[in-house]
C-alpha cells in the first residue's frame, strides 16, 4: 500500500478513509493529481499569484493538503473525501480546525455539494481546480454553480484521465463557460483549461430532476434527484428487481443502506407506514435527495426517518444508544471514484453484521458476477436467494 505522495520535493502522507479498510492496491491520489499540481505550481510561481482558490472533487484530499497555502474553499459530494481530508490534513500536521460535524474551517474551508457556493464579489476566485467527476449530471450542476461566482480572469482548470475527457465533457465546459482547450496527456491524464465567456447566457440549472415512480405496494411517488444520485432519470435496475421482494413490518427498523434517492426506503414506509428508516449514504445529494423525497411523499413520517452521510454503517455504529436495526437493505456500489473495486461491499456486509440485532436481516442485491454470496457466507454463515434472473441476484441472510 503506498501511502507516501512525492512530488516537487514535497512529502505527504496520504490515506483513503478509512485507513484500515484501505484496499492495498489503491492509493490517494493519481497522476491527474500530479500534473494539476504541476501545473498550479508552475502557474503561481510565474505570476506570483495569492490565490483565492476553489477546489472541486478533490477524491480524498491531496489537492487540498498540496494547496493549503492558499486557504482554498474545498467543495465535495463525498463523505469518505471530506473524512479523508481531515485525516490527511491532521497526518501531515497541518492543524486542522474540525467541527464535530466533520466541516473543516482551516487551513481548508470545506463546503458539501449542497451548500449554495456564495461569495462577494472582492473575493472572486481567482484559480478555479477541479478533478473530472465520473457523473457528468454533477459537473454540469457544478459548472452552472462556477459561472456564478467565476470571472473572466478566473483561471479554471479541471484534470482527469485521458478516457474520462470525453467530447461531452469539453461540451459541457464550452456551453456552459467558454473557450475550452486542453493539454498533452501526460501519464494517461490531462488537463482541460477554461474562461468565463460574458457572452454566454447562463445556463437554467435543472437539478434536482424529478420523475415518477410506482411502488409494488400500489402507492405512486414523485422522486427528487440531485445530480450525483446513481441511476437519476429512473428506477436502477437492481432496486426493479429487490423491491417486489422487500418484507417489512411496522416494528422494524430499517436501514436503507448506499439509498442514493431512497426509494428502499420509501417502499418500506409504504409497506409498514409504523416502521423507522435510517437512509445512510456517503454522498450528500444522495442524502438530501432521499429527505426530499419523504417530504414530498411521506411528510407525516419523516419524524420517523433519519438521514445520514456516513462511511458505510460506521455512523450508526458510533451512535449513542446504538439502534437496535432489524433489517438492512443494499444495493453494494462496486466502485470508488473511478476504481473498480469490492471492498465497499465487503465493509457494508460486515458493519451490517455489527448493526444487526440477533436474527435481523441483511438483504442485498448485485449482479450474479460479484458473488456476494462467498462473502455473505463467510460473514453470516451463509446465504439464501430470494429471487434472481439473468443479471441480478437477491440474497437474504440473518445475523445468528
Amino acid at each position: 500500500m503506498n501511502t507516501e505522495f512525492i512530488l516537487a520535493e514535497r512529502q505527504f502522507t496520504l490515506i483513503r478513509y478509512p485507513e484500515k479498510h484501505q484496499h492495498v492496491s489503491l492509493q490517494a491520489w493519481d497522476s491527474a493529481d500530479e500534473l494539476l499540481i504541476s501545473h498550479v505550481d508552475d502557474l503561481v510561481s510565474e505570476q506570483s499569484l495569492t490565490a483565492n482558490m476553489l477546489i472541486l472533487n478533490d477524491d480524498f484530499g491531496a489537492l487540498g493538503c498540496w494547496f493549503t497555502q492558499h486557504n482554498p474553499i474545498w467543495i465535495s459530494d463525498s463523505f469518505i473525501a471530506l473524512k479523508s481530508l481531515g485525516e490527511n490534513l491532521k497526518a501531515n500536521q497541518l492543524n486542522p480546525v474540525i467541527d464535530d460535524n466533520d466541516k473543516i474551517s482551516a487551513p481548508v474551508r470545506s463546503l458539501t455539494s449542497v451548500e449554495s457556493l456564495t461569495l462577494d464579489t472582492h473575493l472572486a476566485p481567482d484559480i478555479i481546480l477541479i478533478k473530472v467527476p465520473r457523473t457528468l449530471a454533477l459537473l454540469e450542476q457544478q459548472l452552472i454553480d462556477i459561472r456564478k461566482v467565476a470571472t473572466p480572469d478566473t483561471q479554471i482548470i479541471a484534470a482527469g484521465k485521458v478516457k474520462s475527457i470525453t467530447k461531452s465533457v469539453l461540451a459541457l465546459f464550452e456551453n456552459i463557460l467558454g473557450p475550452t482547450t486542453t493539454s498533452l496527456a501526460k501519464k494517461k491524464s490531462r488537463l482541460i483549461f477554461c474562461q468565463v465567456s460574458p457572452a454566454l447566457r447562463p445556463k437554467t440549472n435543472d437539478y434536482p430532476s424529478r420523475w415518477t415512480c410506482t411502488l409494488p405496494t400500489g402507492k405512486t411517488v414523485q422522486l427528487n434527484n440531485h445530480a450525483n444520485v446513481f441511476s437519476r432519470q429512473s428506477l436502477d435496475i437492481g432496486a426493479r428487481v429487490l423491491l417486489p421482494h422487500m418484507t417489512v413490518s411496522s416494528n422494524d427498523v430499517v436501514v436503507d443502506l448506499g439509498c442514493g434517492n431512497g426509494v428502499l426506503g420509501l417502499q418500506a414506509l409504504a409497506m409498514a407506514p409504523d416502521c423507522r428508516v435510517f437512509f445512510v449514504d456517503e454522498s450528500y445529494m444522495a442524502v438530501e435527495s432521499a429527505r426530499l423525497n419523504v417530504l414530498e411523499n411521506f411528510p407525516d413520517k419523516i419524524d420517523q426517518c433519519e438521514f445520514v452521510a456516513s462511511n458505510c454503517l460506521e455512523a450508526l455504529l458510533n451512535k449513542k444508544p446504538t439502534p437496535e436495526i432489524t433489517k438492512v437493505f443494499c444495493n453494494p456500489p462496486f466502485h470508488q471514484q473511478n476504481a473498480i473495486t469490492d471492498h465497499i461491499a465487503w465493509q457494508m456486509f460486515q458493519d451490517a453484521r455489527e448493526c444487526l440485532v440477533k436474527s435481523g436481516h441483511l438483504i442485498v442485491v448485485g449482479n450474479r458476477h460479484l458473488e456476494y454470496h462467498i462473502k455473505l457466507k463467510r460473514l453470516f454463515g451463509g446465504a439464501k436467494v430470494i429471487a434472481s434472473d439473468n443479471k441480478f441476484v437477491v440474497l437474504g441472510t440473518a445475523k445468528r
